[in-house]
């Protein structure tokens, strides 16, 4: 099933409302049934404590929840879930590593993280770098090429993996492509990160290595940019890069590893103020981000 996080609510008027939709498409909202099914974090809390899978408590609550209508549900969605930290994994596509050697004068460095056992990961975003879809997306003001990575991210509680959501990883390729060591300048700054709509349970994702990402930039509701890859062309596996990230690393309660991109817009394309940014991926939904210079 999929899960939403929608402002405020009949029943908790200051707070945020957790919205399911299940398995036939309809949307249930469970923090009228319960004020400690807030968030999906507190959800994930209350299938540890029971020994349930999170679809299994939300079936549970469905019958007493009070029903949510789909289209206001998808307008209004806010960050699905608020992770701690978000982290993320370069070089997992062929394409990837070959757009970091376009970019920098030091090819071999990214040749070597592709062939390697130990993939990189990264410390991307804070909450409050970290925004949802419908929100604004930064580039930074002293770049002049900065682009969208679109990647599946994993959501992590308490190590393990709880569900799926779309994430954008945007950077500024020309800081990046300077020196290797300016990658945290060209990855973390205000609104650097986008995670959404939704979190989709494993149960419901099935196969996170089998799912269609595709990306659209419009501009003056023109479209500039169009393409489409598949999960499937990762090198480097989920499992593994979970497993990367969870050794000698006490990781906070919830955590979003976004798994590395295979949709690079070409060396003669860079982001502008007041695009429009659309990331799908099968089976969880659309990521949809204007652009801001910050």
């Amino acid at each position: 099933m999929r899960y939403y996080r929608l402002p405020g609510g009949e029943h908790r008027s200051e707070s945020d409302s957790l919205v399911v939709i299940d398995d036939e498409g309809d949307a249930y909202d469970l923090t009228s049934t319960s004020e400690d099914l807030g968030s999906f974090t507190e959800l994930a809390r209350a299938a540890n404590a029971s020994n349930q899978t999170i679809d299994a408590i939300a079936r549970e609550r469905i019958p007493e929840a009070d029903e949510r209508d789909l289209d206001d549900v998808e307008a209004n969605a806010l960050r699905p879930v608020v992770p701690e930290e978000v982290w993320a994994a370069g070089v997992t596509y062929r394409i990837s590593e070959e757009a970091r050697k376009a970019e920098s004068g030091k090819p071999e460095v990214y040749i070597d993280v592709y062939e390697s056992d130990r993939p990189e990961l990264f410390l991307k975003a804070t909450p409050s770098r970290t925004v949802g879809t419908h929100d604004s997306i930064g580039i930074r003001g002293d770049s002049k090429w900065d682009v969208p990575e679109p990647e599946l991210g994993v959501v992590l509680h308490r190590g393990e993996v709880v569900g799926y959501t779309v994430g954008n990883d945007v950077s500024s390729r020309e800081i990046e492509g300077e020196n290797p060591l300016y990658l945290p300048q060209a990855k973390v700054y205000d609104r650097c990160c986008s995670v959404g709509p939704c979190v989709s349970t494993p149960e419901f994702v099935e196969d996170p290595h089998d799912l269609t990402m595709s990306l659209t930039i419009e501009r003056d509701e023109e479209v500039v940019y169009e393409d489409s890859t598949s999960t499937s062309e990762m090198a480097t596996s989920c499992e593994k890069l979970v497993d990367y990230l969870g050794r000698h690393n006490n990781l906070p309660e919830t955590v979003v590893l976004l798994t590395g991109t295979a949709l690079v817009p070409p060396e003669t394309f860079t982001l502008e103020e007041g695009d429009r940014v659309s990331i799908d991926i099968d089976n969880i939904g659309r990521l949809v981000n204007d652009t801001v210079v910050v």
